[in-house]
């Protein structure tokens, strides 16, 4: 049981750190500035640190939820890269949900450049986040 702990927090934390790094690139291959810890912070009115720890205890959430839900839910799936899609599109979904319902509650940061452009890059970056998740933690032998 730690051991899968463990595992999951590396591959949260790991996920997140390659997946921001993706959105910190992708401005530079045409995509808009994605920046969701100046969001996190920016919405509930912390400094930016704080949105960067929120952002990574969030990654860290969803991969404990991978290690101890998903994983039961994809298990007649054998490819890793798979799984880690999956989860990531269902991570995706979950988190415009949550974006929606905070919006209600509070007010949100001005977006800026293409709303389709933004929705394709929070994909990919989601995508890559549940594949390098799924490729740390997995079923246990």
């Amino acid at each position: 049981m730690t051991n899968k702990i463990q595992t999951a927090l590396i591959g949260g934390i790991i996920g997140t750190a390659v997946m921001t790094m993706v959105m910190m690139i992708a401005p530079m291959l045409g995509m808009p500035k994605m920046n969701p810890p100046a969001m996190l912070s920016m919405m509930m009115g912390f400094p930016i640190v704080v949105g960067w720890m929120m952002h990574f205890m969030i990654g860290i959430i969803f991969a404990m939820a991978y290690a101890f839900f998903f994983l039961n839910v994809l298990k007649k799936i054998s490819n890793n890269i798979l799984k880690g899609a999956i989860f990531g599109m269902a991570v995706f979904i979950f988190a415009q949900i949550m974006m929606a319902i905070m919006g209600m509650m509070m007010p949100m940061p001005p977006m800026e450049g293409s709303m389709l452009l933004m929705m394709m890059g929070s994909i990919m970056g989601h995508v890559i986040f549940g594949i390098t998740v799924a490729m740390f933690v997995k079923e246990q032998a």
